[in-house]
């Protein structure tokens, strides 16, 4: 699988996380993208997924994709730079829940000209992980 490239921004634990929950990456997002810990919501999977588009982390992507809907494989392009993330709402999604909704605008820019990309993702629980399903 690929794994970020010198292409992409490289984050260090200290730096705060892009994903703008306030805390640094390393507590954050970055405990998810390394292994060490599994997102506990679809809100937090949400946010580290945004983390790995940031990074490039392609391999973390494909891997908290449903398989019923993971592409074979993600090409990332380093000249897309993301840049803010906005939660809109979450449904359900939590601890508990076996499925849940989050409705997010991503700001981005590619060849000089700014864009966002407002998505209602759908997020699923299996074997006690969350998985991101698709954009409704």
């Amino acid at each position: 699988m690929p794994t970020p490239s010198d292409d992409f921004p490289r984050l260090r634990s200290t730096d705060r996380c892009p994903c703008l929950s306030g805390e640094r990456f390393g507590e954050c997002c970055g405990r998810f993208l390394a292994g060490t810990a599994d997102a506990p919501t679809a809100e937090q999977l949400m946010r580290s997924r945004y983390s790995a588009f940031v990074v490039g982390d392609s391999a973390y992507l494909l891997a908290t994709w449903h398989p019923s809907t993971r592409p074979a494989e993600l090409e990332l392009d380093p000249a897309l730079r993301w840049y803010r993330l906005d939660l809109v709402r979450r449904e359900r999604g939590g601890p508990l829940d076996r499925d849940g909704v989050v409705e997010f605008r991503a700001r981005y820019r590619h060849d000089g000209e700014r864009g966002e990309l407002h998505e209602v993702s759908t997020f699923v629980r299996q074997d006690g992980r969350w998985r991101y399903v698709a954009a409704a």
